[in-house]
């Protein structure tokens, strides 16, 4: 039985990488202005979102690459120790830009959130006027 969690997991995985491949690939080809990353989750956000695909398909991995998120971000934080210089000439700009962008994706997060809770809940009690 821990085999087939593995391949359901490897599976999953494979999934999102492919939609983000998919992105840059778009990207590449259109020479797109915008992040092939970026691009990636507006496709999975459709295809989750017209119902192509099932959240189900993928919520696994996605469980597990959220539970570690903070991982993802040591390089990050390893690469801005070799920034120092520009730290210190633009620090406030780049402070008041990283706080701007959390708030921004806080709330956008937040309301997402808040957005599905409501739907799912109208599911629950057989109210469809939450759909999105």
């Amino acid at each position: 039985m821990k085999a087939d969690k593995i391949i359901k997991f490897l599976l999953q995985i494979t999934g999102l990488i492919l939609i983000n491949k998919a992105g840059f690939y778009i990207v590449e080809l259109f020479e797109l202005r915008i992040p092939g990353n970026v691009l990636g989750m507006i496709i999975l956000f459709v295809l989750l979102w017209t119902r192509v695909v099932r959240l189900e398909w993928f919520e696994g991995a996605a469980d597990f690459l959220v539970r570690h998120l903070s991982f993802f971000f040591v390089p990050i934080s390893v690469g801005l120790m070799t920034l120092g210089g520009l730290i210190a000439e633009n620090g406030i700009q780049l402070a008041i830009i990283l706080i701007l962008s959390a708030i921004i994706g806080m709330v956008v997060a937040g309301g997402t959130s808040n957005m599905l809770v409501k739907r799912k809940e109208g599911k629950e009690t057989g109210n469809s006027a939450h759909d999105l």
